[in-house]
């Protein structure tokens, strides 16, 4: 007798029906910065541009959501947990959500004048380019469900979710471009994208079924981390037309604060150590998926 489906409202169950601690954390983690938003309402309220603050906030978590739907993949071999995999769905719609909220709200800011929004849409570069990814996002939330997987199958279902990738590294441009002075969250942003994109190559080169070693990932997090800092002092020396050495040399001055560069080394220094406490990512894989997710 087959086991009863769960009503979709019922996220935080699993695909069986059962309670699952893992998607409920998720869920929590996901619903985390409208908590955060509603314990900063006051002060929303008393700013210059209240709607333009939620703007800010519902696009950065977008990002943020989106990159966390991208590491579900090398955190379920890392720590040897496939069933992590279960939560990357979740975590993919309510990127597209988030973003959702990040347009309507851009609408709203219009005083909801379509046409004077779409207007502004097409005859600014960086808004043509976040109407793009989240274009992307809305495809990828439209065809995340079991029913659209077995109707695409199994190949294309994975071919068409792999614009995932450009749709974050459009949504990433577009933070870079509307991002006025201080680039360093951005870099940093990039960076992780740059690592998770790293992680998934090597494993394709190396030919481990989406494992990747030790020895590789700390190699990955050094060579991320170099370009890291590299492009951060490119990118200041062309807007302020400094050397870039000399940008690179306040990397050490930690007084001022740490640089992109450090934060993705650090980042990816806390997965290789998890990865050798785990046995060093090799030999043995993860739990298999429970179905198909969205990318």
């Amino acid at each position: 007798m087959a086991a009863p489906k769960r009503p979709a409202w019922q996220i935080w169950c699993d695909r069986k029906g059962r309670f699952s601690p893992l998607r409920l954390t998720v869920l929590i983690a996901l619903l985390v910065p409208v908590l955060i938003a509603l314990h900063d309402a006051q002060a929303i309220s008393r700013g210059a541009r209240p709607i333009n603050d939620l703007i800010h906030r519902t696009g950065f978590w977008a990002l943020v959501f989106l990159l966390a739907s991208l590491a579900v993949t090398p955190l379920r071999f890392v720590l040897r947990y496939g069933t992590l995999i279960d939560a990357r769905r979740m975590i993919g719609v309510a990127a597209f959500l988030y973003a959702a909220a990040h347009i309507l709200l851009f609408v709203a800011d219009k005083q909801f004048d379509l046409v004077k929004t779409g207007i502004e849409i097409v005859s600014r570069v960086y808004l043509i380019v976040g109407f793009v990814a989240l274009a992307g996002l809305a495809i990828l939330a439209a065809t995340s469900t079991d029913a659209m997987t077995r109707r695409l199958g199994g190949l294309n279902w994975r071919r068409l979710h792999s614009v995932v990738y450009a749709a974050t590294l459009l949504a990433l441009i577009h933070f870079f471009q509307q991002t006025k002075s201080d680039v360093s969250v951005p870099t940093f942003a990039a960076g992780i994208f740059g690592w998770l994109m790293g992680y998934r190559l090597l494993a394709k080169y190396l030919d481990t079924q989406g494992e990747v070693p030790a020895w590789a990932l700390l190699s990955l997090t050094v060579a991320v981390s170099v370009l890291t800092f590299a492009a951060e002092a490119v990118g200041i020396s062309l807007a302020f037309n400094v050397s870039p050495w000399r940008v690179l040399q306040t990397a050490f001055d930690f007084e001022a604060g740490r640089r992109p560069g450090w934060l993705v080394l650090g980042a990816g220094l806390g997965v290789v150590a998890l990865a050798i406490l785990r046995g060093g990512v090799r030999g043995r894989r993860p739990g298999a998926p429970q179905g198909r997710v969205a990318a």
